[in-house]
């Protein structure tokens, strides 16, 4: 029944009497609201295809991409701007390739898509556009779906692109896309001096609940200044909504681990194991929802951490074999994550629990130290890893990170509420 059908059905029934007046108009009211809420979310390339393209007439374009960076009816942005007569003249690729199907940190080759459309890698023997290649554009667009914490690292292309396009004088286009886990707030250890990486680009907290727009202005007003930066920003956002809580948004898997919105809800709690002995669940049906190691005793672990009673998750025993990624071929025992509330669920609380808990039950075997300094890139710091080692209170390590989330100040930079 649509909604025009139910107002008339109401209205109706509110004749014959059979309901009063006064629940009628009541009812109109909250569907005329939730009818007017219901507005689409319309992303940067929405609205540039909305417009025509206007913005790139006369203009030889580059485009920053992958097959995640869709419109809201599903069709690849690079197909639209051909569609539609862009001056395309080629296509630049980050990690996880064109295709954002490949493995995390394997290089990626250069590949032509459309018969004759050149796609150049961002993450291979560069992770930086060839300043040559650019100075055959006007202007290099951004269109990647990101997923709202810093070690993911499409923030991490789209600073090294800024900083190639300021020194070759050419503008920097964003097209915005949602944050789609914006409503969990900021949190988890800045990045220190020292500590840049690949995985750590930004200055921005573990989880920054930013969308790429708001960081690229953030980024132009800390390592870019002279760039030309032009933001096309989405219309119908908000802070107060996942991804998926808007009417007709599409999410396509950015990369083969974050297989949706679920999952990048969870990643920031897990991907932490990436630099520990432990699998992330790579290489099962439910990565980054599941970790676990053979010499992990399932039970004993999940019942350990129920007792931190920690908000918005639940913790199950669970038993896996990955078929790729560490421990491909072997048994682990391990534990499984379900959010039960999103809206209380804060995964570097969780994250920090986790790691505790593991180092309490398997100091040796976790091995912290054994990857530290990859583990340090991730965490920004290596002052979480030193004081999960140390065993400190879950409440002081989420405090330390805490007052360090206090001293950033986006404000400025934000274009929703």
């Amino acid at each position: 029944m649509t909604l025009e059908n139910l107002r008339s059905r109401l209205y109706s029934l509110a004749r014959k009497k059979r309901v009063s007046l006064f629940f009628f108009y009541a009812v109109v009211f909250v569907l005329f609201s939730y009818s007017v809420s219901a507005e689409p979310l319309l992303c940067g390339i929405d609205r540039l295809e909305a417009s025509g393209f206007q913005e790139f007439s006369g203009l030889r374009i580059g485009l920053i991409t992958n097959a995640a960076s869709i419109n809201r009816k599903g069709e690849p942005g690079y197909a639209i701007m051909l569609r539609s007569g862009v001056n395309l003249k080629f296509l630049m690729a980050p990690e996880h390739g064109f295709s954002a199907d490949i493995e995390a940190g394997k290089k990626v080759g250069s590949s032509v898509v459309s018969d004759t459309l050149p796609v150049y890698s961002l993450y291979g023997a560069s992770k930086k556009p060839d300043i040559r290649k650019l100075q055959e554009v006007d202007l290099l667009v951004f269109d990647l779906q990101d997923v709202g914490t810093r070690c993911y690292t499409y923030i991490s292309t789209m600073k090294s692109a800024m900083e190639a396009c300021e020194e070759a004088g050419i503008a920097f286009m964003v097209l915005d896309r949602p944050n789609p886990v914006i409503p969990l707030h900021a949190e988890g250890f800045m990045l220190a001096p020292g500590y840049e990486s690949f995985v750590g680009a930004v200055a921005v907290p573990f989880l920054h609940a930013m969308t790429v727009g708001e960081i690229a202005l953030l980024l132009k007003e800390q390592c870019c200044k002279k760039l030309d930066l032009r933001v096309i920003a989405m219309q119908g956002y908000g802070r107060d909504k996942f991804a998926d809580e808007y009417p007709g948004f599409s999410f396509k898997s950015p990369s083969p681990n974050i297989r949706s919105i679920d999952t990048a809800i969870v990643y920031p709690a897990t991907v932490f194991f990436e630099a520990t002995t432990l699998s992330e669940g790579r290489g099962t049906d439910a990565p980054f929802m599941q970790f676990g190691a053979p010499f992990i005793k399932s039970g004993e672990l999940a019942d350990a951490l129920k007792r931190y009673s920690l908000p918005g998750v639940s913790f199950s025993a669970v038993i896996f074999q990955p078929t790729s990624g560490k421990f491909s071929g072997v048994q682990c025992q391990g534990v499984k994550l379900t959010v039960t509330d999103r809206k209380t669920f804060t995964p570097f609380r969780t994250a920090t629990a986790l790691l505790l808990e593991l180092q309490r039950l398997y100091p040796d075997k976790l091995a912290l130290d054994q990857r530290g300094d990859f583990f340090d890139r991730l965490a920004g710091t290596p002052l979480f890893r030193k004081m999960i080692k140390k065993q400190l209170s879950l409440e002081s390590i989420l405090e330390e990170s805490r007052l360090q989330v206090e001293q950033f100040k986006p404000a400025s930079y934000l274009l929703y509420h």
